[in-house]
């Protein structure tokens, strides 16, 4: 056992079964959570479980590791803690992209608005039921599918209609946000990548030569939905301190009918 399955096995030891809706009953040999129950709780295989509580798994991905931690209830240090023990300790010179358990609980009981969380150079990390209700399941996607700055100047998202001041104003924006990421994360080759790749789009290409610098924190834009149709809704950005992730909050805009369209697809 490594201090990877050491700490797995112990903060499942100490995990109620009851604290997370599992029936108790008088013949449990255990306290805590059985490594069936983890792994159901967590998405993956008892087997699984039991080679990383022996050590004898191949390094778990971050998306595992966050999984276990929502599932063993973990704080954010202690999921911070998982994240290092299984090699993802954060580097200074790339952008997080690592949630912490707290924020994926805040989105859990968001349930009746689209919510969707990108790092800092707008790739998408997570999303809520609603979010892929509303514009598709971004887990069919691709990767290039899942960065807002390439959607945007690439035309890959057909569910979103925009005016065209909406446009400009959108796009204005979140060049804006990249040009103060590529400042705070100069080493960090995705964003170096990012920049280069969308240099070939002509409205890129003018907006990053403005050199203009701001945080995206607001838009408007109308979701096509293929059964519902237009569903107009306001976009708000709250960006974290600590882990420099937005979390955007995609709430009906009120007198268009939205918020009906919104209940049919939750």
């Amino acid at each position: 056992m490594n201090d990877f399955g050491a700490a797995l096995r112990a903060w499942r030891d100490r995990v109620d079964p009851a604290a997370v809706g599992l029936t108790t009953a008088s013949h449990r040999r255990v306290a805590g959570l059985r490594r069936g129950e983890l792994a159901t709780l967590a998405g993956i295989s008892p087997e699984y479980v039991a080679r990383l509580e022996q050590g004898r798994a191949a390094t778990p991905s971050a998306q595992v590791c966050a999984s276990l931690a929502r599932a063993l209830r973990l704080s954010d240090d202690e999921e911070a803690h998982l994240m290092r023990l299984a090699g993802f300790a954060p580097a200074p010179d790339r952008i997080p992209c690592l949630i912490p358990g707290s924020l994926h609980r805040v989105i859990d009981e968001l349930g009746d608005i689209p919510v969707a969380v990108y790092d800092a150079a707008w790739r998408l990390l997570h999303w809520n039921r609603l979010f892929a209700a509303v514009f598709g399941d971004p887990a069919d996607a691709t990767v290039d599918d899942r960065n807002a700055l390439i959607i945007q100047f690439e035309s890959r998202n057909l569910r979103v209609r925009q005016t065209d001041t909406e446009r400009a104003y959108f796009e204005q924006s979140l060049v804006a946000d990249l040009r103060s990421t590529s400042a705070r994360y100069p080493n960090d080759p995705d964003v170096a990548a990012l920049v280069s790749r969308l240099a070939g789009n002509d409205r890129f290409r003018h907006l990053w030569a403005l050199r203009a610098v701001a945080v995206h924190e607001s838009a408007h834009k109308t979701a096509v939905h293929p059964v519902v149709g237009a569903i107009p809704l306001d976009a708000n950005v709250l960006t974290t301190q600590n882990a420099d992730l937005r979390v955007v909050v995609l709430t009906p805009r009120p007198g268009t009918g939205a918020r009906e369209k919104l209940d049919r697809l939750g």
